[in-house]
């Protein structure tokens, strides 16, 4: 008897998962599209195999629209569905009503208006079905047909969306409308709340190009975290529904010119295929353009147009949205892009300028992903490593915010303090500024390898041109003080001015280099770091016054020791590193006058410097931060 009941319990066990929705889709679930199968088994989050297709994009109120549910491939079969039509401006708002043209393979339902909803009738395969769906006569604007699609009991999708189909009053349909005017049953419109996935659910406030993203597609945008956060200056939507590969693209509030997706074989420019969005005459117009890689640019000359639809396009408060389907596999330049088994680098760029041909550079934001992909897949997309970007930043700062600094006000003001103390040889305050001066060129030449053995080439900018004549200047100054002429000889003023010359012309073009890089999108750096940038100048300059103030009063006289005032004040430039016996035993028997004061700052001095090549690194290696009066309130509330 127990056995008897064990085989029966695992029959039915077996027997129950393999019977999808017997009867069709129960009005009880009218609300949320979503089946209650096995106690609650979830929706699948994969690509569906599956799409819902209008077999035209217009037609006119009160017409027929013939509307298919096809399989990606063709052998995959399907048992159940259960499908409406929404308002795409109320998506709560259900639309029209259906037609019955089979009964044996569908059951119309009432969901609180007249067969205002299609499902099975049997749990038997099917693939490719047609259904006819009657448009409201009292209605104009865009629909999109929603629906659950079960391939068995314990694997359907729910929210598979149509492409979107506009109605247009009756009689104002374009020619080649698949429409057929109708007076039978007043058309019905009713109201139900759309379903919302549990693993995608989000305030009503979300834009909806986040909604799905990493669970039903795959999102990628700059600054690099910005999708988490839903603040993306650009952002790119990749929904693969069987053969269909659907972009969806969006720019923020910046006014750009344009919004493109690339997809590369590389994670660098240059023949990559590409899809711009651009506004014109106050609508959004799409192109197919190519990259090359030199000189760098992108065109629309020579690249078919034929193989991606605009499907979906807007433009409100310089915000630009597209929607846009690629073909599956298709050539540009000659070099084949199959989007089924090739996997590829997402690019995504915006710029404040476009004309009729191409659009221009990147100027406000450019990301790549990290590495290549294949679409289909949905998960997280990251962007490419920036270590190299961010090591580059941390050593630019600490060579020129922080040791170049020191080392220059040592060589300047600290000539005669420490006198008689020596270190490695070498008086005190030259054995300081040449190991400041090691550091900061050491520095500088690894930062410069590491960014171009980064970025694989040379790119021009404001930034890049200061930096490099920084580098250059930089990079000759050991090799000038190696060479320099003894102490004594006539050209040694000549060098001892030169090298000064260098060496601050160096640290200005630094410090303006730095400022160019905080407008870098690349960098990732916020706006209010030029404050920080600005105090640095402005702690600096006032601590090189109080210095020269104090060095002038020597000179003026105000110290009571006129002798050794004299010797303590002469002029900097008179020798770069004086030898041990360039001053006669008396004249090197104390310091200069003011030494306590100027050990005393020095340590001030530095105390503040490091402060800032600190703040400036954690800055730059956690970039992008962001700081503003909304993240802050946001940060309370949370």
């Amino acid at each position: 008897m127990w056995s008897m009941l064990s085989v029966v319990v695992v029959l039915s066990a077996l027997i129950t998962p393999s019977i999808t929705l017997p009867n069709g889709a129960p009005t009880s679930v009218c609300n949320t599209l979503l089946p209650f199968h096995g106690g609650g088994i979830p929706p699948l989050t994969t690509t569906s195999p599956f799409r819902i297709t209008p077999v035209t994009s217009v037609i006119g109120s009160g017409q027929v629209l013939q509307v298919e549910i096809e399989s990606f491939p063709a052998s995959v079969v399907f048992k159940g569905f259960m499908v409406q039509a929404r308002n795409r401006q109320a998506p709560n708002q259900v639309l029209g009503r259906f037609e019955l043209t089979d009964e044996d393979a569908i059951k119309l339902i009432n969901c609180g208006g007249q067969d205002d909803t299609a499902t099975h009738t049997n749990t038997k395969t099917k693939k490719d079905l047609a259904l006819e769906w009657i448009a409201p006569s009292d209605f104009t604007g865009e629909i999109v047909f929603n629906g659950t699609i079960a391939q068995d009991y314990d694997k359907f999708w729910v929210g598979i969306e149509s492409s979107p189909v506009k109605i247009v009053a009756s009689g104002q349909s374009p020619p080649g409308v698949v429409g057929i005017s109708t007076s039978r049953r007043p058309p019905v419109t009713t109201t139900v709340p759309s379903y919302v996935s549990p693993t995608v659910a989000k305030t009503e406030s979300v834009d909806p190009i986040y909604q799905g993203c990493g669970d039903i597609k795959g999102c990628f945008g700059f600054p690099e975290g910005c999708v988490d956060s839903q603040s993306c200056q650009a952002i790119v939507a990749t929904t693969v529904q069987g053969e269909r590969y659907i972009f969806e693209m969006k720019s923020g509030s910046k006014r750009p010119a344009y919004i493109a997706v690339g997809l590369s074989m590389d994670d660098r420019m240059g023949d990559d295929s590409v899809i711009e969005c651009v506004p014109e005459q106050g609508t959004v117009n799409a192109y197919a353009s190519w990259t090359f890689a030199g000189p760098y640019g992108v065109s629309r000359e020579g690249i078919a147009q034929n193989f991606f639809r605009l499907l979906e396009k807007t433009y409100n408060d310089g915000e630009i949205y597209c929607r846009v389907e690629r073909d599956a596999v298709s050539t540009v330049k000659g070099q084949k892009f199959d989007l089924i088994n090739g996997k590829y680098h997402l690019m995504v760029a915006v710029g404040s300028k476009a004309d009729s041909t191409h659009v221009s550079y990147h100027d406000i934001g450019r990301h790549v992903s990290g590495a290549p992909m294949a679409l289909a897949e949905v998960g997280p997309v990251m962007g490419r490593g920036k270590l190299m970007v961010r090591l580059h930043g941390a050593f630019m700062l600490t060579a020129w915010i922080g040791t170049a600094s020191l080392g220059i006000l040592l060589a300047r003001y600290f000539r005669q303090t420490w006198v008689g103390s020596q270190l490695c040889g070498k008086d005190q305050w030259f054995a300081w500024h040449r190991f400041m001066m090691v550091i900061t060129w050491t520095l500088t030449i690894a930062g410069f390898i590491i960014i171009f053995v980064d970025l694989g080439r040379w790119s021009p900018s404001p930034h890049a041109f200061v930096g490099l004549a920084t580098t250059i200047i930089c990079f000759l100054q050991p090799i000038g003080a190696y060479f320099r002429p003894h102490p004594g000889t006539k050209r040694r003023p000549v060098f001892n001015w030169l090298h000064w010359l260098g060496g601050n012309l160096a640290h200005i073009l630094a410090i303006v280099a730095i400022f160019f890089a905080v407008k870098l999108q690349k960098a990732e750096l916020p706006d209010w770091l030029d404050f920080i940038l600005i105090a640095f100048v402005a702690f600096h300059v006032i601590m090189h016054l109080i210095f020269s103030i104090f060095f002038w009063m020597q000179i003026g006289g105000c110290v009571t020791d006129r002798r050794n005032s004299q010797r303590v004040t002469s002029f900097p430039m008179a020798d770069m590193t004086p030898s041990r016996n360039s001053m006669s035993s008396g004249e090197r028997k104390q310091d200069a006058a003011f030494g306590g004061f100027r050990k005393v700052m020095l340590f001030f001095y530095t105390l503040i410097i490091v402060a800032f090549v600190i703040a400036l690194v954690v800055i730059v290696v956690l970039a992008p931060i962001e700081v503003t009066v909304e993240s802050i309130k946001k940060q309370i509330m949370n």
